[in-house]
């Protein structure tokens, strides 16, 4: 029998050393290699939703315009009712904000539609969600359904009710359609693929805002038009900067509503000469920012009767960057 040496303890520690350095070595690799795969799983995760969710939102694009073919909206440069209480007064598209008295926010309703006529849109629209009871189109960047139910579900599920990150656009539950609301708040996910309320940073820049101005949100009752008056970043957290109460703003109370509009018009990352008070409705887009108490918000009043989009324009065109 051929004699061999012992290994010794000298022998196994430098076994032992030389494993150490191959896993030393090796695991920064596999740790590596395993990151890249999960980024690689939630892009694609990501990449199919997003898919999903433009696939839901061009189904019910096609639903809803095939059906409002029989049924045109007000073009531009046309008289839009207003949403102050009948025997308020009128103003005109002026760069000079008018003093008239301010009227009772009471007894606000559908002057066009006191039965609650469902639109024939949305009828159609319904048979596919009973959740859906507006429509937004801002600009080129959105052009969608709005969902209602309960503040959480459309978090994380699109339009038609499918799991879906990206979510959908949803009217606040608290508010009720079913008297012409004060406030309209709809919020959506600030998406960094653009979709949802990803696009609503574009607003911030002044020249952006001057070029489109105006949404368009039509709801079960009633169509509606609306322009931008402000755009910046609120807090949600009291004691915030630029601390809004959302409650407030949703209020009939004058006071309460005046703070949430002095609010936001100092939020608002540009001034605008637009007129704008408590009993306007207003239109509030909201969505997140990197900050977790705060909001990016875009808001808007309804076109009064009496103006004109090309009144309203040369208003805006007075924007300037503060």
């Amino acid at each position: 029998m051929q004699w061999q040496p012992k290994q010794g303890r000298d022998g196994r520690s430098r076994r032992s050393r030389r494993r150490r350095i191959r896993w030393s070595r090796l695991l920064p690799v596999l740790v590596g290699t395993a990151l890249l795969v999960y980024g690689l799983g939630r892009l694609i995760a990501y990449g199919v939703d997003l898919a999903a969710s433009r696939r839901s939102n061009r189904e019910m694009e096609t639903i809803y315009y095939n059906r409002r073919s029989d049924t045109p909206m007000p073009e531009e440069a046309t008289l839009v009712p207003s949403v102050t209480a009948p025997g308020s007064p009128r103003i005109s598209a002026t760069p000079t904000p008018t003093q008239s008295p301010i009227p009772r926010l009471d007894a606000l309703s559908y002057p066009n539609n006191p039965g609650l006529r469902v639109a024939s849109q949305f009828q159609t629209l319904r048979k596919e969600n009973r959740d859906i009871v507006a429509w937004l189109k801002l600009g080129g960047l959105l052009d969608q359904a709005v969902a209602q139910r309960d503040n959480v579900y459309y978090l994380d599920h699109d339009i038609k009710g499918g799991g879906n990150r990206n979510g959908a656009l949803f009217l606040d539950a608290a508010i009720d359609l079913k008297t012409r609301p004060y406030t309209l708040i709809v919020y959506g996910h600030n998406m960094k693929s653009g979709a949802m309320f990803g696009s609503l940073r574009n607003y911030e820049n002044l020249a952006f805002y001057r070029r489109d101005p105006f949404i368009t949100f039509d709801q079960l009752y009633e169509p509606g038009r609306y322009v931008i008056f402000a755009v910046g970043s609120i807090s949600v957290e009291e004691g915030g900067g630029h601390y809004v109460d959302f409650f407030g703003l949703k209020s009939a109370n004058i006071q309460a509503r005046q703070a949430a509009l002095d609010t936001i018009l100092e939020a608002s990352v540009f001034s605008c000469p637009l007129d704008v008070r408590p009993e306007d409705q207003w239109l509030i887009l909201v969505t997140c920012t990197e900050k977790d108490a705060d909001r990016r918000v875009v808001a808007a009043r309804r076109i009064r009767e009496g103006e004109t989009e090309a009144g309203l324009r040369e208003l805006v065109n007075g924007a300037r960057k503060k």
